[in-house]
Order: structure tokens, then C-alpha cells, then sequence
């Protein structure tokens, strides 16, 4: 049975890639995706709950692996996973036929929609294997294909700046991960030093078991080289520059994906080196190193936020802004802190994703991503608005929300952790991106379409969200706000998996 639980979430979606492989795009096939990302959320929870009660299961001799970390990342990917394959077949329908247009004919367009399918679902394989790895190598082999995968995601609509976001992208991942690549061979050579065999060498629970045994020097370097590498694929400084690019190019439920789940996934390894790197040089290396790719994410996303345009680059920007703050979080180190940013990955990958979602329909609605082109939302489309707003609110920490909990928290854990100057300076940049955040979403949802040039010379644009299509995005937003009145559902899993990394 553990062995199952293990293989679902990899098996599922592969299932779900060859049904689109064979069969392409069609009525009859166009929720296999979204199938398989429910079967990976109900085989998260059940590992969750099997986790809880016996501890960490391992199979295929330690090669994959769940710990309460892991099974808690496995939720969000079943979760966001079921979200984002859910928007799919109404996102690709509205924008499909301009998408064929840039190609050559309608049967190369339904070529794309089949790889669309097939690459989401191979996405989520891959972020599923990244999160169950027993061990750093085939962690990285599992980021390193979702560099693979993504790149031809973002590029999916095949435009001039679709197609430079892809380039981009995988150049920057690809130096990001090669320096991960590095840190991980560095490691391997002073585990072996140190006496581990060749098969425990990468393994997590190896190394923190026998970090006394590890050469400092070398370990630091490595863990620096890891940090950095694995930091640029959840887009932190200094290698952040693809995430907004990426994110604006990418289809809206990609970029739901990428921010939601690709992101976190790439920090949880974080997380797991870090531990490594406490365990072997104590807390003062791996704290300076977070605080500083911490503070420069939030600074650069908030200023770059106030002069934003775009609204889906806004999102992008915003999630920068997230991950900086959740990086700090993890320099501060102690339970309270860790919990508070697991809580935090919850609430924003949730928020983010509904923010991604709806900016799609937004762009099928208005037909630009320029916010001064989308003025009295509101008014115009409530519903669409609503939904938006209530996201972005999220997103903003407001209460009931999940997101003022852990803001919260982490304020409360970093001047108890003796860490007051820092921790002040984080939130006083988060005040800083939550006005640019706000006034940027005041233009496009407030005012009178009566008295507005630019409504009134566009055509009236027919209600984009049906009761079908809205109720996942109300549910995510409904699970954001429970999260921020009571965490009880995840409230155990997530005390366990702070364990990971705590000073």
C-alpha cells in the first residue's frame, strides 16, 4: 500500500500525458489532465494522513520518499494541479483560435493543444517526483525537467515574446540549476570523504545524520552553490530576471502552476539544505545567505511593482515579492517561523493561482494585459471582478485570509528570534508592494463605465464566468479564508513538516 501511494502521484499524471498522446485533444479527453491531477490530491491526502500516524515511508531502497514536508507540498500540487488543469479546456477555447492564427492552420493549433495536454500533465509528474526524492540527485533530475517542460509551455502561444520568455527562462534556469548541479557534486565528494557509501551519499537523512563527519569548508560551498541554484527556480535574487517574462507569456492556468506549485516546490529543497547546512556549520551561514536573497527579492519586486503596466506581470511581481518574504522566513528559522511560511505557501499558491486563473478571463474579456486599458471592471463584470478582487485582497493579507495569519506569524517569529531590524525592514518593503498592489487594482476594477473613454469606445463584452467555471476559483478562495480562521485541516501536518530546517 505505501508502495502505491508512492507511485500514484507519478503514475497518474503520466497516465493522463499518454491519453492526449493517443487520443489528442477532444471532448471526451480534455479533463484526463484534470483527472489526474484529482487522483494526485486524493493519494496526497491519504500519504498525509499515513505520514501522520507512522512516520516516514520510503520505497525503491530511499529513491523516493514522504515526509510530512513532502506529503505537504504533494497537496498543493494535487491541489493548484486540479485548478489549473480544471481551467484548461475553457482557457484554451478562448484563446485557441487566436493562437491558430499565428500558426499554420487549425490542425498544427490542435497539434498544440495536444502537447498542451500532454506537457501540463508530464509538469506535474515532474514537481510530484521533485517533492517524493528520496535524495538530491533525483530531486535536481526532477527540477531539471520541469525546466524542460515549462519551457515549451510558456512558449505555447508562439509569439515573438512568448517565444524570447521561453528562451529566457530556460537560460536563467538552466545556470541556476547547473550551479545546483555543482553544489550537489561538491556535496557528494565530502560525503564520500566522510565515509557514506555511494547509494546514501545525496540521501537527506544520510547527511544530517553524519553532518559532524562533513568537511566544513567544502559544505559550505556547496550548500552556497545549492542555494543559489535551487533559489533561482523559485525565482529569488540575483537569478529572478525569467519569473516575470515566464509568468506574463505563459497561459493563465500555467502560470497558476508555475507560481503556485513550481515555485514552492523549488524552495522546499531549499528548505531541505538548509537543514543540511545548520546541521553541519550552524545557523549563522545559511541566515545571512536567506536574509540577503530575502530582503533583495522583496525590494526589487516592490519597486518594480509601482511602475508596473502589466497586470499579469503585476501577479508575477507580486509572487516575488511573496517568495522573498517566505525566504526571510526561512532565515529566521525557528518552528514558529517555518510553520508560518508553510502556512503562507498554502494561502498564497491558493490566492495566486485564482489571481492567474481569472487574469485569463480577464484577457479574453478585454483583450489587452495593460491595466490602464482595463478601467471599471466592476461594473462591467462583477462576477469576473469579484473573484479577481478577492484574490488580489488575499494576496493583500487581509483578514480572514490565511496570508495575515502567517504575515502575522512571521512579524512574531522574527523580533522573537532576536531579529527585529530585518524582519522590519521586510515588512516595511511587503507595505510598500501591498500600495503598488492596491492602486494598480483600483484602476482596473473601480470607476463608472459611463464617464469612461476608453469603456466606451470598446465593444461590451459578454459574462466570461459561468457557474461551472467559477465555482473551483470560489471553493480556492473559500479554502484560503478557512485556512486563515483555522488551520485544522493541514494544522498537524504543517507543525511536523517546520521540523524541516528548525534552529
Amino acid at each position: 500500500m505505501t508502495a502505491l501511494m508512492l507511485l500514484v502521484p507519478l503514475a497518474a499524471p503520466l497516465l493522463a500525458a499518454l491519453v492526449y498522446a493517443v487520443f489528442g485533444w477532444r471532448r471526451a479527453t480534455a479533463h484526463a489532465g484534470t483527472a489526474g491531477a484529482a487522483l494526485v490530491l486524493a493519494d496526497a491526502i491519504a500519504l498525509a494522513v499515513r505520514v501522520m500516524r507512522r512516520g516516514s515511508a520510503e520505497i525503491l531502497g530511499g529513491w523516493l520518499r514522504a515526509d510530512p514536508l513532502a506529503a505537504f507540498m504533494l497537496l498543493g500540487i494535487g491541489t493548484i494541479g486540479l485548478l489549473a488543469c480544471a481551467a484548461s479546456p475553457a482557457y484554451l477555447a478562448a484563446h485557441g483560435n487566436a493562437h491558430d492564427g499565428q500558426r499554420q492552420g487549425a490542425r498544427e493549433g490542435a497539434g498544440a493543444t495536444r502537447r498542451y495536454g500532454m506537457l501540463v500533465s508530464g509538469f506535474l509528474a515532474a514537481m510530484a517526483t521533485a517533492v517524493l526524492a528520496g535524495n538530491l540527485g533525483l530531486a535536481w533530475i526532477a527540477i531539471e525537467a520541469t525546466t524542460i517542460v515549462t519551457a515549451f509551455l510558456v512558449g505555447h502561444a508562439g509569439t515573438r515574446q512568448a517565444l524570447e520568455a521561453a528562451w529566457k527562462y530556460t537560460v536563467i534556469c538552466s545556470v541556476g540549476i547547473a550551479l545546483a548541479l555543482l553544489g550537489i557534486i561538491v556535496l557528494y565528494a565530502a560525503a564520500r570523504h566522510a565515509g557514506l557509501g555511494e547509494s546514501s551519499a545525496l540521501e537527506y537523512t544520510a547527511l544530517i545524520n553524519h553532518a559532524r563527519t562533513l568537511d566544513p569548508a567544502v559544505t559550505r560551498m556547496a550548500v552556497a552553490l545549492m542555494i543559489l541554484g535551487f533559489g533561482a527556480k523559485a525565482g529569488l535574487v540575483p537569478l529572478h530576471a525569467w519569473l516575470p517574462d515566464a509568468h506574463s507569456q505563459a497561459p493563465a492556468p500555467v502560470s497558476a502552476l508555475m507560481s503556485g506549485v513550481l515555485l514552492p516546490v523549488a524552495f522546499s529543497q531549499v528548505l531541505r539544505v538548509t537543514a543540511i547546512g545548520n546541521a553541519v556549520l550552524g545557523t549563522g551561514f545559511t541566515r545571512t545567505l536567506l536574509l540577503i536573497m530575502g530582503l533583495g527579492s522583496l525590494a526589487l519586486a516592490a519597486l518594480l511593482l509601482i511602475a508596473q503596466r502589466d497586470y499579469k506581470r503585476m501577479l508575477a511581481y507580486s509572487t516575488m515579492e511573496h517568495m522573498g518574504l517566505i525566504t526571510v522566513g526561512a532565515a529566521i528559522g525557528t518552528r514558529l517561523a517555518l510553520a508560518a511560511i508553510l502556512l503562507h505557501i498554502a494561502g498564497h499558491g491558493l490566492a495566486k493561482a485564482v489571481a492567474f486563473i481569472t487574469s485569463g478571463h480577464i484577457l479574453s474579456a478585454e483583450g489587452t494585459t495593460r491595466i490602464d486599458q482595463v478601467k471599471a471592471l466592476g461594473a462591467r463584470q462583477p462576477v469576473l471582478a469579484g473573484i479577481f478582487g478577492c484574490a488580489l485582497l488575499a494576496l493583500l493579507g487581509f483578514p480572514p485570509f490565511s496570508l495575515f495569519a502567517s504575515e502575522l506569524a512571521l512579524a512574531r517569529s522574527g523580533f522573537a528570534a532576536h531579529l527585529g531590524w530585518p524582519t522590519a525592514a521586510a515588512f516595511a518593503l511587503v507595505l510598500l508592494a501591498f500600495a503598488a498592489l492596491a492602486a494598480h487594482a483600483a484602476r482596473m476594477l473601480l470607476g463608472d463605465p459611463d464617464h469612461d473613454p476608453v469603456v466606451d469606445a470598446r465593444p461590451a463584452a459578454p459574462g466570461v464566468l459561468g457557474l461551472i467555471t467559477r465555482t473551483p476559483l470560489i471553493t480556492a478562495l473559500v479554502a484560503v479564508a478557512v485556512l486563515g480562521i483555522t488551520a485544522w485541516p493541514i494544522s498537524s501536518l504543517i507543525n511536523t513538516a517546520a521540523q524541516t530546517g528548525h534552529r
